[in-house]
């Protein structure tokens, strides 16, 4: 894929040269010639000098030939109109925007963007890991709201149903592994100790499965 980074602080750094790794063809842009210190010595991609908004600079970051592109500056506003503008006028396929301040994701999703927003979905892993390990995240969906767990369903729960433990409307079975074998549980499935569930849930669906996971009879 060609793809455009428009930022090289640490994220865009980081990104821009996974990418390169990947054999993607990557293009950098920043407005300050030092940030471009901060990729590897042994990157290959085309690095830009400019601003960002600039028609000649994203034309020479080849924009109009993009497959990608993610705004991963430190300004919330910078990146929604640099996203807005590849999408709309480049027209390019997939475009991602690094969200900065929590206050302004919802403006950025209105416009219809997709958005990491690294601050929300940090602070609710640092909570999530503070919690019992009874529990853990393997996958995050967005932003963090519905997330992908592991749970090893402990004896107290022999015997009881897939239904009986995951909270109605707040936790969907995904899958049940059993002497290493998986398969996709019923609502009605018999549970047994060691079984390995995977199960998506929101933050206060987890919640709600921890407090029956200490209060096995509570139904």
């Amino acid at each position: 894929m060609n793809i455009v980074v428009v930022g090289c602080g640490r994220v865009g750094a980081e990104l821009a040269y996974r990418l390169f790794q990947k054999g993607h063809q990557v293009a950098v842009i920043d407005q300050v010639a030092s940030a471009f210190d901060n990729l590897p010595p042994d990157f290959r991609g085309r690095t830009v000098e400019g601003e960002v908004l600039a028609e000649d600079v994203l034309r020479r970051a080849g924009i109009e030939q993009a497959e990608g592109l993610a705004a991963v500056t430190n300004s919330d506003s910078l990146n929604g109109v640099v996203a807005h503008v590849a999408r709309t006028v480049y027209h390019v396929p997939q475009v991602v925007v690094r969200n900065y301040h929590p206050n302004w994701r919802p403006l950025l999703e209105a416009f219809g963007l997709q958005v990491v927003s690294s601050t929300s979905w940090g602070a609710q892993r640092l909570e999530e890991l503070l919690y019992h390990a009874d529990a853990r995240s393997v996958f995050s969906a967005g932003n963090g709201e519905v997330e992908i767990y592991e749970l090893v369903v402990p004896e107290a729960w022999r015997g009881r149903s897939v239904q009986d433990l995951l909270p109605s409307g707040q936790c969907l079975a995904v899958a049940l592994t059993r002497a290493g074998r998986a398969m996709l549980p019923s609502q009605e499935a018999c549970l047994e100790a060691g079984d390995v569930l995977h199960l998506s849930a929101t933050l206060a669906g987890i919640e709600a499965l921890r407090h029956r996971l200490k209060a096995p009879q509570e139904r």
